[in-house]
């Protein structure tokens, strides 16, 4: 019994289990949870638009913490993070390299989901010796086509969701089809396993502060991304309403070394709605 719990105590493998950490740097305690393996180099998880620590899949995360290290942490401000939440991308994914610095990550893999693809894009131009791999999904391109319209659509899909009682996701990341109704519901179930020391909602505050971050990220000139040298995975779904999925498809064209994959009947949350498949690609990617 004692070595089993020794194991355990060394060794969480889901997500639902894992504590909330906290390091500081630069003023700020980041809250953070880590799991799967000590060894190799770890993958970063990078959160969407309003997201806290609780808004993983645990479908996404335990998968891919079979084979590697995770650590997932909620941005400045945000959850249980202290601090302002900053209103651009830059000063986001400059507190995310504060952060992986603070746990003395010598290098690291990112996956980025929407908002937090686009902090990786930057994480990966400012500092590529910190970068090994990229995985970034539902996401797009600083200046990308529609991206400015992310706050029309999340408040328009907000109203949608009160009025049916529904949890906003379920409009903006699934499509209305019986496989997307179905997907949503399982997502959000899953997202509910964890039962104890779940993480504070994001305010209303913070959440402004990234649609600006957003909103400026999609009005801004088109980055130079032949820069990004490392290989990165591209990933959507075919009919991504947040982040039109031509951004996809302009990234993986852009990006010196890319590969992309695009899911078929899915929309923003396409790695969500297809998440077994999603984790076996992205193992494949970052074993390579």
């Amino acid at each position: 019994m004692h070595s089993e719990h020794q194991f355990q105590d060394d060794l969480v493998l889901s997500y639902q289990d894992a504590p909330t950490h906290t390091v500081s740097a630069g003023g700020i305690d980041f809250a953070y949870r880590e799991l799967g393996r000590k060894t190799g180099v770890p993958v970063v998880f990078l959160t969407h638009l309003a997201a806290v620590l609780d808004n993983w899949d645990p479908g996404v995360v335990d998968g891919i913490a079979a084979h590697h290290r995770v650590i997932a942490f909620d941005n400045r401000g945000v959850g249980a993070s202290t601090g302002t939440t900053p209103n651009t991308i830059q000063a986001m994914a400059d507190d995310a390299v504060m952060f992986i610095r603070a746990l003395g990550l010598p290098e690291v893999d990112l996956l980025g989901f929407s908002m937090g693809g686009m902090i990786a894009q930057v994480i990966a131009q400012d500092e590529p010796g910190l970068v090994r791999k990229l995985v970034v999904a539902g996401t797009g391109p600083a200046g990308g086509e529609g991206i400015k319209n992310v706050t029309r659509i999340a408040h328009l899909d907000t109203l949608r969701a009160l009025v049916t009682f529904q949890d906003p996701k379920q409009f903006l990341f699934f499509p209305r089809t019986p496989d997307g109704r179905r997907a949503g519901k399982e997502f959000l179930a899953r997202l509910k396993e964890r039962g104890n020391d779940r993480d504070k909602a994001i305010s209303i505050k913070s959440y402004r502060a990234q649609l600006k971050a957003i909103h400026r990220w999609g009005l801004a000139q088109p980055a130079d991304l032949s820069s990004i040298t490392q290989p990165v995975l591209v990933a959507n779904g075919d009919n991504d309403r947040m982040v039109p999925t031509s951004n996809s498809h302009d990234l993986a064209r852009r990006l010196p070394n890319s590969e992309l994959v695009i899911y078929p009947g899915a929309g923003h949350g396409g790695i969500f709605q297809f998440h077994a498949e999603f984790v076996e690609t992205a193992l494949e990617f970052l074993a390579r």
